[in-house]
């Protein structure tokens, strides 16, 4: 039987050098001090995790099953993962510690340093770091194990599936995020908060001695401030400049402890939900404000979790704005932090989901809210008390990462019903970590009473208000599919909504969508809406661009026009 999938690379494939993903890998916490890991490890993976025998290389941190990676295949569930490399540090490296840094290994792993153990990590989407000082000498050994057992749905996954098909995808496996050190003197930063209003920021630092300096820098000039005895310190800003995803403006800043010194930013804007003649509005920095986005699964044909260098977070940003959309929808997956300063600093909106857990079953999760109840009616779903800790233990996880981004103004904690229990408490306990965004608590299918918005999916019917009390946020529509010859993963098998063999027909249908349906409901209350999707992944056709980002299957300018149409019906 002939072989339908296809192995397609993205132009970036021919930019990838010695070490992909060069570039700094933490933006809001930024030194100087940086020595960057990737490239080529040796590579092996066993079923039982006893001694490899290093017989391939790989290239970090592309996944094994990327084709970037040098590996390019799925190994059996539960497999265990081994990396190795040497490392010197360069003259005068070393300020006192020595860091190191990972910003993510699917799904658990152990490290060593020179044969001894430095410690383990638990879950596949959340950097971690190690204090390895005491363990170097002249010439070093890193070891990775990493261990990947998908089948146990107890740990976020996203839409990895062992046998991948429709809107499952390829999983991934090992490190898939860049590999740094850092150094720093006894007395430095630990980490770095932000809090905004419109008016200015408070600044939260923690160090190893309790003190720090913050330097602010405006157009007239540094100001400078002592952090007080709880460590923070406030800036207010005459004219503040605030920030949207039509003027991204960020505030620059420093902050100093001893010799150590770390470089930050943050924007300024609020989210709010207001009425505004008599409908229930998402406000941004006080005034409503429609979020026109794009479903973002955070695929590459090439590198699978990652593009093949950072420049495709950019490229793909400014495609959704060329296409008159302000915002994506983050779905189900968690970005290395360089996507989401892109965000910040090129001006697009993020509504990030929480990654979902717990076994997916079409009938209760698909098919039966589908045709008649959005009332979860099986309480035996979800109740595995481990697999409910996982879940809200990767969810404070997130928000610590994220929490920082001007970009991120929603955050989704279910997804149709996906690994979906206790949505109200879910929701109080989101709310107590991060109550300056909205929140989605059941994307689209099952309601949660204490969902501050009206959240659907509507793919089926005609979309229409109907009665509505909240927000209104369409939160999954359209899916309209179209393969460009030469641009197809799959050529037997299709995923998508509405299927489409011309482009003509294709861009015609989905703006006779937006026109016919959206606009009018805008004057209605409709507040946000997430077209899926941005790109076609694997099977599923129905991106805005193919899988290879070398078509865009919309034509800018009339999706410009139509963004403007939306704008004034506000």
């Amino acid at each position: 039987m002939k072989n339908a999938m296809n192995i397609l690379y993205t132009d970036l494939a021919q930019q990838v050098g010695e070490i992909p993903h060069a570039e700094y890998p933490r933006p809001l916490m930024e030194r100087d001090s940086y020595l960057n890991l990737n490239g080529k490890w040796e590579f092996c993976v066993t079923e039982d995790g006893k001694t490899p025998d290093y017989a391939q290389m790989i290239l970090v941190p592309f996944p094994p099953e990327s084709a970037l990676s040098g590996i390019g295949r799925t190994f059996a569930d539960g497999s265990y993962y081994h990396y190795r490399r040497t490392f010197s540090l360069p003259a005068e490296f070393s300020r006192g510690r020595v860091i190191l840094n990972f910003g993510a290994v699917d799904r658990e792993c152990e490290v060593l340093v020179n044969g001894k153990s430095i410690g383990t990590h638990s879950g596949g989407y959340t950097p971690f770091s190690f204090d390895i000082t005491e363990l170097l000498s002249d010439e070093n050994v890193i070891e990775v194990k990493a261990f990947d057992k998908l089948g146990d749905f107890l740990m976020p996954y996203g839409k990895q599936k062992i046998k991948r098909g429709g809107m499952w995808y390829t999983p991934v496996s090992g490190i898939w995020q860049t590999v740094w050190l850092e150094s720093v003197p006894d007395a430095h930063v630990i980490s770095v908060d932000t809090s905004v209003d419109l008016c200015g920021a408070d600044v939260f630092v923690k160090t190893s001695d309790g003190t720090a300096e913050v330097i602010l820098h405006t157009d007239g000039g540094d100001v400078v401030k002592t952090v007080d005895e709880k460590g923070s310190v406030r800036f207010d800003i005459d004219n503040a400049r605030l920030w949207t995803p039509e003027t991204p403006y960020l505030y620059r800043f420093t902050v100093k402890c001893g010799t150590d010194s770390v470089r930050s930013y943050f924007g300024l804007r609020t989210v709010e939900i207001g009425e505004i003649n008599g409908k229930k509005r998402m406000l941004l920095n006080g005034k409503p404000y429609f979020y026109n986005g794009l479903l973002d699964q955070g695929y590459w044909s090439d590198g699978l979790f990652l593009p093949a260098t950072e420049a495709g977070y950019k490229e793909d940003i400014e495609c959704a704005k060329s296409l008159g959309f302000n915002m994506l929808r983050k779905h189900i997956k968690i970005e290395p932090q360089r996507f989401y300063y892109d965000c910040d600093r090129l001006g697009i909106a993020v509504f990030q989901d929480m990654i979902n857990n717990g076994r997916y079953s079409f009938f209760f999760d698909t098919a039966l809210p589908t045709v008649l109840t959005k009332r979860r009616i099986n309480p035996f779903m979800h109740r595995n008390k481990k697999q409910r800790a996982e879940f809200l233990h990767a969810m404070e996880e997130t928000v610590a990462l994220l929490k920082n981004h001007p970009s991120i103004v929603l955050w989704t904690v279910f997804n149709e019903g996906w690994g979906q229990f206790d949505a109200a408490g879910a929701t109080k306990k989101l709310k107590s970590l991060d109550a300056t965004r909205h929140i989605d608590s059941a994307s689209g299918w099952y309601i949660c009473d204490e969902n501050e918005l009206d959240s659907r999916h509507v793919y089926f019917k005609k979309f229409k208000v109907g009665k509505v009390t909240k927000p209104l946020y369409l939160s999954e529509f359209g899916g309209y599919s179209y393969k460009p010859e030469g641009h197809v993963f799959n050529t037997e098998n299709t995923y998508g909504y509405r299927m489409f063999e011309d482009a003509a027909k294709y861009a015609d249908a989905v703006e006779k969508l937006f026109e016919d349906e959206i606009i009018p409901a805008v004057r209605e209350g409709l507040c946000a809406t997430v077209y899926t999707q941005l790109s076609d992944v694997e099977d599923e056709t129905n991106g805005v661009i193919t899988y290879d980002r070398k078509v865009v299957k919309l034509r800018a300018e009339k999706m410009r026009a139509i963004a403007e149409k939306i704008k004034k019906e506000l």
